[in-house]
């Protein structure tokens, strides 16, 4: 034996047997005094979390005292939690930059008044009981600390106050059959993903490590130039691309940067309720434009309404509603935005999904007066927790765009955007898409099969040429928001298409999405959409339902999915 581990030495003319004895009997040698060897190698407990204490060297406290109030105020404000443990006195007195002894006595004061625990081989931690008397005292210092309401403290603003108002754009996390809001995570190549993460890792240079362009990594920035050319018709130069976290950032960037407050601001009816957060950010007035069958009606907009300096629009897929805008539609906007010296906003977020037909060239392609500005996102192509999105803007506007994405969060992870560029240069992200869209095809005849075997009479599903979603319409006399509230006493979640509306909304339905659902899932989704629907149609649990409470389900046999 000798250096770091064991060796074995045979000497001249020594036979394989004797070193296989010789290794039996070291073997046997570890396995006799494992336990010494284990008791060697066991990880030191960790040294606790640091305290910070305000230490006035002037007060006429001293220095015990003050650590020991210091500790007792975290402990009762609920900084330092039941059952985490203390730093070390040792640890701790060096932070603090006083003598061991200071600290140990105040540890002591803590455990003699039952703040803290003193236990064998584990240190001092938090007292997981605290007495009732204490927790009065807690319930104070969270009232002094300004967590508690307060009459002297100032108003947030206008601006803060409508904000806080607004709703979610989506559910966190997806919770039942036929929720919308999600593509299909289970089939993200992940280990391809991680393959690519680890070979730009391997290469990475030190530029990516400190702070990146707020327009975007340029080699992510000229492949989506390059894609969005090729599959969306989309004319620009790799510098009219800015990345952002997300298409939700880029509305909030283009509504600061082409609105003034109260502008004008046109808006579908009903519409994504991201892009009214984003224009009420910016202070517009909302004015909204109703839906038809080939998109938003500019002729209404123009004959009632006033002129707009912003239209926002989904011209590719309508969200909610599922539309998609004619040509002739798309011309008669141009038309209207240049007589109005208005921007249009295209927001492309599911366009790429298209089963019916041929995938329609974007409006920005039409647009020859550059005040068409391209949204787009990879959070239904990929995932949604990439946070990764871009605005294809005219080149003039491109600085001030890139100022304002900066001012939010300087710029998106580096390092994302790499594997993405990998992603999509290498050819991966046009093969995904192209898997992904037979496979929504294929879970959204499943949903259209099981609603004509089990919504008839309850509900009208439309096949959608696009996208992860399908609007069912409700029979007469049912309300999409009671029908919503009784889908999830059936555990299913439905959205209804009024919560999308900015005014009243004559024709209730529910959106239902097949993206991220197997069929089982789906299946067993509309089994229950349709006893819930049954239910409140022969007016059993109505009254619990109309007054928003949550009826107890009928029984139903649970499915495969459940």
């Amino acid at each position: 034996m000798c250096g770091r581990g064991w060796r074995f030495y045979e000497w001249p003319g020594q036979r394989a047997p004797c070193r296989v004895i010789y290794l039996l009997q070291w073997l046997h040698y570890k396995r006799r005094f494992h336990p010494i060897y284990r008791a060697t190698f066991v990880p030191k407990r960790p040294a606790g979390i640091p305290v910070t204490l305000p230490l006035d060297a002037r007060s006429g406290a001293t220095l015990q005292r003050q650590v020991y109030d210091g500790l007792r105020a975290a402990i009762l404000a609920g900084r330092l939690r039941p059952g985490i443990r203390l730093p070390s006195t040792r640890s701790l007195a060096a932070d603090l930059a006083v003598a061991r002894n200071t600290v140990t006595a105040a540890f002591g004061q803590l455990v003699a008044e039952g703040y803290a625990e003193a236990r064998v081989g584990a240190g001092t931690v938090v007292a997981r009981a605290l007495p009732d008397d204490l927790t009065k005292v807690a319930a104070r210092l969270a009232l002094d600390n300004g967590t508690g309401p307060a009459r002297n403290r100032p108003r947030i603003s206008r601006r803060g106050r409508s904000l806080s108002a607004a709703r979610v754009c989506c559910d966190f996390p997806t919770r039942g059959p036929l929720a919308a809001g999600c593509p299909a995570l289970d089939q993200v190549p992940l280990d391809l993903w991680g393959r690519l993460a680890m070979r730009v890792g391997r290469r990475l240079e030190r530029e990516l490590l400190g702070h990146g362009d707020p327009a975007g990594y340029p080699p992510l920035r000229k492949a989506i130039a390059q894609y969005v050319a090729v599959s969306r018709g989309v004319r620009c130069a790799d510098e009219q691309i800015v990345v952002t976290s997300g298409s939700q950032q880029a509305l909030f960037v283009a509504s600061q940067v082409l609105l003034d407050p109260d502008d004008v601001a046109w808006v579908e009816d009903p519409a994504y309720p991201g892009t009214v957060n984003a224009l009420r950010a910016a202070g517009a007035r909302l004015v909204p434009i109703p839906v038809d069958a080939e998109g938003i009606d500019v002729r209404f907009g123009e004959e009632r309404r006033p002129a707009p300096r912003v239209v926002a629009v989904t011209p590719s897929h309508q969200y909610p509603l599922g539309v998609t805008m004619t040509l002739a539609r798309r011309l008669e906007l141009l038309r209207v935005a240049r007589r109005a010296r208005a921007w249009v906003l295209e927001d492309d977020y599911d366009s790429e999904f298209r089963y019916s037909s041929r995938p329609i060239p974007a409006l920005q392609g039409l647009d020859q007066d550059g005040r068409v500005i391209y949204l787009g996102t990879f959070s239904k192509t990929l995932f949604p927790a990439l946070r990764l999105g871009y605005a294809v803007v005219p080149a003039d506007l491109v600085r001030p765009f890139t100022a304002v994405r900066s001012v939010l969060d300087v710029h998106s992870p580096v390092l994302e955007q790499a594997v993405l560029a990998e992603f999509i240069t290498a050819g991966y992200f046009e093969r995904h898409l192209r898997r992904m869209r037979t496979l929504y095809a294929e879970r959204q005849q499943v949903l259209l099969e099981e609603a004509r075997r089990h919504l008839a009479g309850l509900l009208e599903l439309a096949p959608s040429g696009a996208g992860l979603q399908c609007v069912g319409w409700l029979a007469p006399g049912l309300d999409d928001q009671i029908a919503a509230r009784a889908a999830a006493a059936h555990d299913v979640d439905v959205t209804p298409v009024s919560r999308f509306a900015l005014g009243r909304f004559s024709r209730p339905g529910v959106l239902l999405s097949f993206g991220a659902f197997e069929p089982r899932q789906i299946r067993a989704g509309v089994q229950r959409l349709a006893d819930a629907l049954r239910d409140l149609r022969d007016g059993r649990f109505a009254d619990e339902v109309t007054a928003g409470r949550e009826p107890e389900p009928t029984p139903h046999r649970k499915s495969a999915s459940a």
